[in-house]
């Protein structure tokens, strides 16, 4: 295990460039996009012959793809399987992405063809604006895609949950509510990534301010039989700063924190923070983890993740191919393989992760609209997070 503490430059940059957003409520979901900068309509071509894409795509020869996941190396092998064209599919962290993709862009030497991207905020609040990377639709895929799924372009949501082991917990989860994190008793015994160098918890943390007050402020009042009473702005300050407070350990993956808390030598019972993803280890590693499912006021969060061309590829038809690709089931299935919902509505979920069974009902979910709201106040709640967790 290890204590990571991670700066993030272009997140930090990007905030110079929203600073000038109007601020919203903390009950309201922010707008996406500034008055005075709306966010640039997506690509639509007006008709997709897709054998000709294929076949202008071929001529282009190869394309790389950036994901913050490893499994984009798998669909890189199914897209070059199906459309004979190499696919080279890179596992990288979103925040490195981002700032090769604008450098490669500033000097005319693109070799990010597309990416997959889970920083929402960052995209539509300089990616897209700036020209660096834009949305590309495939119109025959237009209709089976919902309206606010389409700029910027969702592939698929996944989730991050309260995960606990079964083995060593067998009668459930040991927490059956997020305030529970926050007593002594649990000093110590919370695993998750470090928020500071993970945008998608910044996100949450953000969201839970934007649209969450009032399901923690009855979470606390289910769990102490009294209303919350907090100086700080808001229920999510206040549960933020006793989570932080909690001395939780942090980590700079998911593998380490599903090590941490499903590994088969585990002995101590701890609570991990992670990517369903990790659900994976239970039949390739033999862990014992689960979603603590019935916690309240939600078991986890969704996040989306996106994907967007970058402006100046030299393979801009195998990028867009690509798109397509990942936008149906032959493409998507090796992203949610584990659990997740793909942007496609006519693609069903393929897994239930353990203890996830009602997707919509149990997860708090990440407002689209919000997304520059989330890096408009990102490094308010980082330096937060920073000063309450010492």
């Amino acid at each position: 295990m290890r204590r990571t503490r991670k700066i993030v430059p272009l997140a930090l940059l990007a905030l110079a460039v929203a600073a000038c957003a109007p601020s919203t409520g903390p009950d309201a979901p922010s707008s996406a996009t500034s008055a005075e900068q709306p966010l640039p309509g997506p690509s639509i071509d007006a008709s997709l012959d897709l054998d000709a894409l294929v076949a202008a795509a071929k001529k282009e020869g190869g394309l790389l793809v950036y994901d913050s996941s490893g499994d984009i190396e798998e669909v890189a092998k199914a897209f070059t399987a199906k459309y004979g064209i190499p696919m080279e599919g890179v596992k990288s962290d979103t925040p490195q992405t981002a700032e090769k993709m604008t450098r490669e862009h500033a000097a005319g030497n693109v070799t990010i063809d597309a990416a997959m991207y889970e920083d929402g905020g960052v995209l539509v609040g300089q990616l897209i604006p700036q020209g660096v990377a834009r949305t590309w639709v495939p119109a025959d895929l237009k209709d089976q895609i919902p309206a606010e799924n389409q700029n910027p372009l969702l592939a698929l949501s996944k989730a991050t949950v309260f995960a606990y082991n079964t083995k060593l917990s067998p009668g459930g989860c040991p927490i059956k509510n997020v305030w529970d994190l926050t007593e002594p008793e649990w000093a110590g015994k919370l695993v998750m990534q470090d928020p500071l160098g993970k945008p998608t918890v910044l996100s949450f943390f953000t969201q839970l301010d934007a649209h969450g007050n009032q399901a923690l402020e009855q979470a606390y009042q289910a769990k102490y039989g009294k209303p919350l009473q907090t100086q700080e702005k808001s229920a999510a300050y206040e549960w933020v700063k006793r989570i932080s407070a909690n001395k939780p350990v942090l980590t700079g993956s998911d593998e380490d924190i599903s090590a941490a808390v499903g590994a088969p030598n585990a002995t101590d019972k701890k609570i991990g923070f992670m990517s369903i993803s990790k659900f994976r280890n239970n039949e390739d590693k033999g862990y014992a983890q689960a979603t603590c499912e019935g916690m309240a006021p939600f078991v986890g969060f969704s996040y989306p993740k996106y994907v967007a061309i970058a402006a100046k590829s030299k393979h801009p038809n195998a990028a867009k191919l690509y798109v397509h690709f990942i936008m149906t089931e032959e493409g998507v299935k090796h992203e949610i393989g584990e659990g997740g919902v793909s942007g496609n509505s006519t693609v069903k979920p393929l897994v239930t992760p353990a203890g996830l069974s009602d997707w919509k009902g149990q997860l708090f979910h990440t407002d689209p609209a919000g997304l520059l709201g989330d890096l408009r106040n990102r490094q308010t709640v980082s330096d937060f997070w920073r000063v309450n967790h010492g």
